[in-house]
C-alpha cells in the first residue's frame, strides 16, 4: 500500500466536497476510499442500458455520503459487489 500510495495524497470520501469547493484537484494525484454502504437495484435508463448506484461511505461521517453511478463495462464488471466492501 506504501507503494501505491506514494506521491499521492488522500482525501476521505466525507472531505471530498469541501476538498473540490477549495481545491483544484485535477492538479493533484489523490485518491479515495469508500465503502459501499448501499446498493440500488439495478435499473434501467432511458436509452435501454442498465446502470447500478452505490453510495459510499469512509466511515467517519456516515451523513457524507457519494453516491457512484456505474454504467456500460464497469456496470457489468462490477454489480454483483457486495454492499460492505471497500
Amino acid at each position: 500500500m506504501d507503494r501505491k500510495m506514494a506521491n499521492r495524497k488522500l482525501i476521505r470520501l466525507s472531505q471530498l466536497k469541501n476538498k473540490l469547493a477549495t481545491e483544484n484537484l485535477e492538479e493533484i494525484d489523490w485518491v479515495t476510499f469508500g465503502v459501499i454502504v448501499k446498493k440500488v437495484t439495478p435499473q434501467n435508463a432511458n436509452n435501454g442500458r442498465t446502470f447500478s448506484i452505490w453510495r459510499l461511505n469512509d466511515l467517519r461521517d456516515l451523513n457524507a455520503c457519494v453516491s457512484l453511478f456505474l454504467f456500460g463495462e464497469v456496470h457489468k464488471e462490477h454489480w454483483k459487489t457486495d454492499q460492505g466492501t471497500v
